[in-house]
């Protein structure tokens, strides 16, 4: 098996550098995933205690870009971003994916003017995964692009289709479209152009429209929505599961019964937390470039991280990129 390198963004994150450091080391397999990690040096080989794991390679910038700035200006203004530096690796073929924790709207748009769009997209969508009752959700788009057409819609459920076949292993995946009611006619002027485009559009399974409430079910496969609703249902979803883990421990130590009940339950409620873990897959997918970019939670920790260049590298050994430009080509 040929090694996968990951461009990292080692400064990208509320818990960079070590956070991310952590997560190359837990990720990286010498000769099977390699990390080339970009970011301040000296802080770097503090992070790892001054010894560099093999199969890590660190290479020094002097800038970073902040999750306050505005994303094209930074991309432009900070050439020597660790964020732009790990894009760039991609497009000069010295990586095969980039990741970054670092500010989502400047990873899209270093993203797409540096390993630029697959021939005929018109847009790249953020493609994350939702640990759903079926198995693995793909949701996009969920905050590259605020408002869309039906046309891009289309395109989405292409790219979302391919990525649960070849990353997640869906066979035959199906595909819905987010909006307020699962009747055709329902939903504001998008959903509705989209449902005619989308139900007749050959190669795809698409079985209608889907509520919010599906998000974490079994209905389909694929969903996909504009930027700004994507966004809002993906982070209503953490939300609520979150909350819903403090109010279940909060519960569980209410009483002495409770807690016997609480320990008699831990290992049941464990394989419930790690399957609706957000962490599980680390990051989401812009699809619809000419290579690997993986966009991950400001949050990450180190074991979001390393999930986040797992997933990337599974996308590179499935040659997603491939896949999408070949079945929309067709």
């Amino acid at each position: 098996m040929t090694a996968v390198t990951v461009a990292l963004d080692a400064m990208g994150g509320d818990r960079a550098p070590a956070e991310i450091c952590a997560g190359a080391a837990a990720a990286v397999e010498p000769g099977v995933l390699e990390v080339l990690l970009f970011g301040d040096e000296q802080a770097i080989r503090s992070a790892f205690g001054g010894r560099v794991p093999t199969g890590v390679t660190v290479e020094h910038t002097s800038e970073v870009i902040d999750f306050e700035e505005d994303p094209a200006v930074a991309v432009r203004a900070k050439p020597d971003s660790s964020l732009v530096a790990t894009c760039r690796a991609v497009r000069d073929g010295r990586a095969a994916a980039a990741v970054s924790a670092g500010s989502t709207g400047a990873m899209v748009t270093a993203s797409t003017v540096t390993i630029r769009r697959l021939p005929g997209v018109v847009r790249p969508a953020l493609a994350s995964v939702f640990p759903s009752a079926g198995g693995p959700l793909t949701v996009l788009d969920c905050g590259a692009n605020a408002d869309c057409t039906a046309e891009m819609l289309v395109q989405f459920a292409h790219m979302g289709s391919c990525f649960a076949a070849d990353v997640l292993g869906v066979d035959d995946p199906t595909v819905g479209l987010l909006t307020i009611g699962e009747e055709p006619g329902k939903g504001n002027q998008l959903a509705r152009d989209a449902y005619g485009l989308l139900a007749a559009t050959p190669g795809l399974r698409f079985v209608g429209n889907v509520e919010g409430r599906d998000l974490l079910g079994d209905k389909v496969n694929v969903i996909v929505t504009d930027g700004f609703t994507g966004n809002v249902a993906l982070k209503t979803a953490e939300g609520t599961a979150r909350e819903m883990a403090k109010q279940i421990r909060a519960a569980a130590m209410g009483s002495p019964v409770s807690m016997v009940g609480g320990l008699l339950m831990r290992g049941a409620t464990r394989k419930v937390k790690r399957r609706f873990d957000p962490e599980t897959y680390g990051g989401a997918f812009l699809l619809g470039l000419s290579g690997i970019s993986v966009v991950g939670h400001g949050s990450s920790s180190r074991v979001a991280v390393a999930n986040a260049c797992r997933l990337a590298a599974e996308g590179v050994r499935h040659d997603i990129c491939g896949h999408v430009a070949a079945r929309l080509a067709r």
